[in-house]
């Protein structure tokens, strides 16, 4: 009985590795794709621990209260799905179900009848194992985020090289450090003044959004064109060196992580593309409207 007890425990603490590994492994790379770009430490270790890593530390201590206590384990177990139902009702079924709730129901359950031995083993595979997923996942991306450039500069930049040379529009209503819809961009674009500051009431047609092949050549890292090359029939991007999210097209202390370009997609004119900030090309629903997806629009330079 205590065998089938300790191999019970043990399918527990599996399952509880597995999953509290999954979500750092997640959380530690998003936490430095879509996250870590306030000017302040204490708000990016905020967001890192209670936005990113906020699964991973609920798996562990939910594991750690139950192999202590039993029934008041396998009651915060249920009431945390439970919760979770609620708190998370607009997620997917194969996000908040099958990694979340259904997780937690059956971990209490094997838990409450488990009993992993030897116990100190149980604890330290249950407390290490994310935490090294962790630290070998951000230390990597801390040194690459404190590498990026920021200027600070948020005025029109002329971005040349690669074949390719535009002016990019100032921080304001051609460069919003919002969310907008494809559709709102273009219009923006369309009634642009000429320093990129004012929406006008007739459409200029002085600025516009990027095209993809546009958008790619003129990726950079650490102030130098990433000689990018936008392959239109496999629709893939390749360049020389990755760019990343840094002056002078990115404003490294935005939510922003995704521009617009001014192609729609071959296979649905419902959708457009659009461009990560690491050169990454996809495409998005046109009416998709989230804080992280904005665009800068570009104009033509004239030559004196």
């Amino acid at each position: 009985m205590e065998r089938k007890r300790s191999i019970l425990g043990w399918i527990g603490v599996s399952i509880t590795v597995i999953f509290s590994s999954i979500w750092a492994y997640w959380g530690a790379f998003e936490n430095f794709h879509e996250g870590w770009y306030s000017t302040s430490i204490w708000e990016n270790l905020f967001m890192f621990f209670f936005q990113y890593m906020l699964f991973t530390i609920i798996f562990v201590l939910l594991a750690l209260i139950i192999l202590k206590w039993k029934k008041i384990g396998l009651i915060v177990h249920l009431l945390a799905g439970v919760f979770c139902i609620f708190f998370f009702s607009g997620a997917s079924f194969s996000v908040l179900g099958l990694l979340i709730v259904i997780p937690f129901a059956i971990m209490g359950l094997i838990y409450y009848f488990g009993e992993p031995y030897p116990l100190k083993w149980a604890y330290r595979l249950i407390i290490f194992v994310p935490l090294i997923i962790i630290l070998v996942i951000t230390i990597p991306q801390g040194i690459k985020v404190s590498k990026r450039i920021d200027t600070g500069d948020f005025g029109i930049s002329i971005v040349e090289g690669n074949e390719v040379t535009l002016a990019w529009a100032p921080r304001g209503p051609g460069w919003p450090d919002r969310g907008v819809s494809w559709e709102e961009a273009q219009d923006i674009c369309k009634h642009l003044s000429e320093d990129g500051l004012s929406i006008m009431e007739n459409e200029q047609n002085i600025w516009h959004l990027p095209t993809i092949d546009e958008a790619v050549r003129s990726m950079m890292l650490h102030g130098e064109n990433s000689k990018g090359v936008w392959y239109a029939e496999k629709e893939q991007a390749v360049y020389e060196k990755t760019p990343d999210k840094e002056s002078p097209l990115w404003d490294v202390h935005s939510k922003v992580i995704y521009y617009w370009t001014a192609d729609t997609s071959i296979q649905d004119e419902k959708q457009a593309y659009i461009i990560v900030y690491d050169g990454g090309v996809y495409d998005k629903r046109k009416i998709d409207h989230y804080s992280y997806l904005s665009f800068r629009a570009v104009k033509e330079v004239q030559n004196p």
